[in-house]
C-alpha cells in the first residue's frame, strides 16, 4: 500500500544548508533573532513528532494485547486525527505563507523549498491512506477483531512510515527554514 508512494529518503542537499553552518542548531535559541513565532513553530514540529510516537506505540499495544481492543479504537480515533489534521493545516499554512515569505528573503532557497514542498505533497497522499487503514481498523474492531488486528498492522507500518517521514522532513525543514529566520530577522 504505502510502497506506492515515492517517499524521499535522502538528506537535503548540502547546498541548501549555505547558513546552516552560521547558524548551527545548538546555537537558535541563543540568537536574539530566535523569536516567540519561530519557538512556536519548532514546538508544533516536536507535536507532530510525539503525536506519530504514540500512534505507533499504540498500534502496538493493541497488536501485542496489551490495548483493550475498544480503547485502542478510541485513541487511534483521537491521536490519528490530532495528527493528521495538524500536520494538513500546518503544512498548508507553510506552503501558502511562511515559505512565500523565506523566498522572499532569500531566494537562494528556492530549491530547497520547493524540495519541502514535494514532500507535504508526498505526505498529504500518506497521511490519506493512514487515514482510511485506521478509519477501517476502528470499524472492524466492532465487527471482526481478527480483521482488525490485520488492518492494525497495516496502521502499524504507516505509523512507522510517517513517524520516519516526519523525523527526516522536520528536520531538513528545521535546518533550512530556521537559519534563513535568523539570518534575515524574520519572523519578530
Amino acid at each position: 500500500m504505502i510502497d506506492q508512494i515515492d517517499i524521499r529518503t535522502e538528506s537535503m542537499p548540502k547546498e541548501m544548508h549555505l547558513l546552516l553552518k552560521d547558524y548551527p542548531r545548538e546555537s537558535w535559541e541563543a540568537n536574539p533573532a530566535f523569536m516567540q513565532a519561530t519557538k512556536n513553530w519548532l514546538g508544533a514540529h516536536q507535536m507532530f513528532r510525539q503525536l506519530g510516537e504514540i500512534t505507533r506505540k499504540e498500534t502496538e499495544n493493541y497488536l501485542d494485547k496489551s490495548r483493550d481492543p475498544d480503547d485502542y479504537a478510541a485513541r487511534l480515533s483521537y491521536y490519528g486525527d490530532a495528527l493528521v489534521r495538524n500536520l494538513h493545516g500546518h503544512h498548508g499554512w507553510e506552503d501558502n505563507s511562511y515559505f512565500p515569505e523565506l523566498s522572499a528573503a532569500d531566494p537562494r532557497f528556492d530549491a530547497g523549498l520547493k524540495v519541502l514542498e514535494k514532500d507535504h505533497e508526498t505526505l498529504d497522499m500518506v497521511l490519506d491512506k493512514f487515514t482510511r487503514s485506521a478509519n477501517r481498523t476502528i470499524k472492524l474492531i466492532q465487527l471482526d477483531e481478527k480483521s482488525a488486528r490485520n488492518e492494525a498492522g497495516n496502521v502499524h507500518k504507516m505509523a512507522q512510515t510517517i513517524e520516519a517521514f516526519l523525523e527526516r522532513h522536520l528536520s531538513d525543514e528545521e535546518e533550512l527554514a530556521v537559519p534563513i529566520i535568523l539570518h534575515h530577522r524574520l519572523r519578530g
